[in-house]
């Protein structure tokens, strides 16, 4: 038997057919091997079920679990209590891991003391194809570890639910994904593991942030809802936290939904979007792509009655057009340049930021 720890990977899939393969396919292509692997099927209506029973049948450390559907977070907990590793790495069914991943995560968690909770790394942003869209900004900004619990509801700068690895103690302390949230969910279980651990990062891009009209993240108004419900449970428990923090996050957060609401064509949500981020905070007015998207917005829903008229195409079945790339490690961004007037307050509030995570 091995003497690395087990790391149990664990994925909630529904109706995943298109994407999981190469989502299960970049997990056996880790340089780690003592891993396993709990899929739980969340009452899918496609062939998830069975994709993920092929794999099983060929790799004994792949496991399917079948639920009625029951959402993320309910996946997420039943995959973990169906696991057995000391380290627990969540991936979504349509994300992938760069080889390295799990060994580089596992050797920093082992050469971590107990108080470290989680390791994360940096995503790069794939398209629905699967080509590289654009890498995160996380990692132009620099590394974030330690007492990270302000910098982390400041802005969630692990950026998304297959980033993290961390001590399955942190489950057994701070409790399993809330049910209760619909999206978000993964962030409200680091705040809360923040609360009680630090943070370590492995400073890479290791993971492949699959971003498409449909996925969860496009959702804008439910996002909005768990946020703020998230948002506001961390200050009740945290009076301390400055109330610069909260404006400061609102008008990251608002500035993020209200470009995933124009790019998605939803004017009202944008307009709702940019009033909350301006609320209490003026920076957003520095941005000049607010004032362009918000000509746009106007001159669109002005004109629309005009084209009531006119028939609309209908859209192209999904189908990937490439396969995604997991052989080798992406190469590293060009070098930050925050010329912009918004990018300059943006910076500064986040190296004042980083400057918590010290204390």
């Amino acid at each position: 038997m091995s003497s690395d720890p087990l790391v149990s990977v664990v994925i909630a899939a529904y109706n995943a057919e298109v994407f999981i393969s190469e989502t299960l396919d970049s997990i056996q292509a880790q340089t780690y091997s003592h891993f396993e692997v709990i899929v739980v099927d969340d009452g899918s209506s496609d062939h998830t079920a069975e994709i993920v029973r092929l794999y099983a049948q060929n790799d004994d450390r792949f496991q399917l679990v079948q639920q009625e559907n029951s959402g993320v977070a309910a996946s997420r907990n039943l995959a973990i209590q169906h696991s057995r590793g000391k380290y627990i790495a969540p991936i979504d069914a349509d994300d992938i891991w760069y080889p390295e991943r799990l060994e580089k995560h596992v050797r920093c968690l082992e050469a971590s003391d107990e108080w470290v909770g989680l390791v994360y790394s940096w995503s790069m942003y794939l398209t629905e194809s699967g080509s590289i869209r654009a890498y995160s900004p996380f990692g132009q900004l620099g590394a974030v570890e330690g007492n990270v619990l302000a910098i982390l509801v400041f802005y969630n700068f692990l950026d998304n639910a297959s980033t993290a690895m961390f001590r399955r103690s942190c489950i057994d302390a701070v409790g399993d994904y809330n049910t209760e949230l619909k999206t978000c969910e993964d962030w409200d279980l680091y705040l809360r593991i923040a609360e009680k651990y630090q943070f370590a990062i492995v400073p890479k891009y290791l993971i492949g942030y699959r971003q498409y009209s449909g996925s969860m993240s496009t959702k804008c108004a439910t996002m909005s809802h768990f946020y703020e419900l998230i948002m506001s449970r961390i200050y009740q428990r945290h009076p301390e936290l400055p109330h610069s923090i909260r404006r400061w996050a609102n008008t990251l957060f608002y500035n993020n939904l209200l470009s995933k609401s124009y790019l998605a064509g939803d004017y009202a949500l944008m307009f709702r979007w940019i009033f909350l981020s301006l609320k209490g905070d003026f920076a957003l007015l520095l941005r000049p792509g607010l004032y362009k998207v918000t000509l746009v917005a106007i001159a669109k829903t002005l004109t629309q009655p005009l084209l009531k008229g006119v028939p609309k195409q209908s859209p192209s079945k999904h189908a990937p057009t490439s396969e995604t790339v997991i052989e080798s490690q992406p190469l590293n961004p060009p070098e930050p340049n925050f010329w912009k007037p918004y990018d300059r307050v943006i910076l500064h509030r986040w190296q004042q930021m980083v400057k918590t995570t010290q204390i």
